[in-house]
């Protein structure tokens, strides 16, 4: 069987992943890069063994799918002019930089009949996929997302930059439309918002709060799922997922939490923790989620099949992250000309 030729646009930081990903994959062929920058095209064919084009035009002829991996403002131009010349395209999240760009490429894509797959990595991490099947109906989220500042998404806010993992997993789980959203947000160091909170309401009465930052001294990428009787911690970084549930005494009504009420213990916590509820780790097997994105990338292009997160739903997070660009400068405007804090509040049709 004939391999897939694939190639990579913009051979920054995560470019050259993508690149060291592409040379290790065996199911397909490394054939080219290109970069605006010479130097870094020429890296990157040094080191992983393509061939670094002197044009897109050039890069287009070679490759039959592509990871795009330039600024966030550039992947409109990029990903709709590889799409028009029929080649598949991975393009690294925000799908765009705003929503209209976004519908175009979803648009190009169709027309062309080719792939378009959206680089929402965090769906491939280990914990999660193996955490989804245990999550039920989801009533409350949680969820933070924060890290010192990489200087590599300067061109767009710690929404579109950090939040929007979040919000594509959320809407994901929930599988609702948004019917409002809360939100306030600053900018610290750059001219753009650096750190946000959210509070997202959903159509079917879920409610998920998510902060975002790019302002901290140390990451943090966890979410936790509460359902009815259990609720789902994911630590996404330490790829950990524990699920909280109430224990076999408490579901049979051996132990009635409301007798307990005012009980004097020793030790209330260790109670708590060996008769009140169980806690069980979610068992996965382990991998490196940028290599099992683009593999599964690879697969729905042999096999004929959506891919995994098509553009569509990268255009779904673009949507809930507009919404909460919105509430966050309704709510600028309201400090400037008020002088005090107000959450600004928008409507889903808003």
């Amino acid at each position: 069987m004939k391999k897939t030729r694939v190639g990579v646009v913009g051979v920054g930081h995560l470019g050259m992943i993508h690149a060291r990903i592409y040379h290790e994959i065996g199911t397909c062929e490394f054939t080219a890069v290109y970069d605006t920058d010479a130097g870094k095209a020429g890296e990157a064919s040094r080191k992983w063994g393509a061939h670094a084009t002197s044009s897109l035009e050039e890069f287009a002829s070679m490759v039959d799918a592509a990871s795009v991996a330039v600024p966030t403002e550039h992947h409109l131009k990029t990903a709709e002019f590889l799409m028009k010349k029929g080649v598949h395209v991975l393009v690294e999240k925000p799908l765009a930089a705003n929503l209209d760009e976004g519908r175009r490429l979803v648009d190009a894509g169709r027309r062309a009949g080719v792939k378009l797959q959206v680089g929402h990595v965090e769906r491939f991490n280990p914990a999660l996929m193996a955490a989804e099947k245990h999550i039920d109906t989801p009533l409350f989220i949680e969820a933070h997302r924060l890290s010192p500042f990489s200087f590599r998404s300067a061109d767009i806010d710690v929404v579109l930059d950090l939040m929007i993992h979040d919000l594509d997993i959320i809407s994901h789980l929930v599988k609702s439309e948004v019917e409002k959203v809360d939100a306030v947000g600053v900018p610290i160091i750059s001219d753009k918002v650096d750190i946000a909170n959210a509070r997202i309401v959903y159509g079917n009465g879920c409610v998920a709060n998510v902060t975002a930052s790019r302002v901290s001294a140390k990451k943090m990428r966890k979410i936790r799922v509460f359902s009815k009787d259990a609720y789902l911690s994911l630590d996404y970084g330490e790829k950990r997922a524990l699920i909280f549930r109430k224990s076999e005494k408490v579901r049979s009504g051996e132990i009635r939490i409301a007798d307990l009420a005012g009980k004097k213990m020793d030790n209330p916590l260790e109670f708590f923790l060996k008769n009140v509820i169980t806690v069980d780790e979610v068992p996965f097997d382990e991998h490196e989620p940028l290599k099992k994105e683009i593999e599964s990338f690879l697969e729905c292009i042999g096999g004929g099949h959506p891919p995994q997160v098509p553009g569509e739903q990268g255009l779904r997070a673009m949507a809930v992250a507009g919404m909460v660009g919105d509430a966050i400068r309704r709510h600028l405007r309201t400090v400037s000309s008020e002088g005090k804090v107000l959450h600004g509040e928008i409507d889903a049709a808003g």
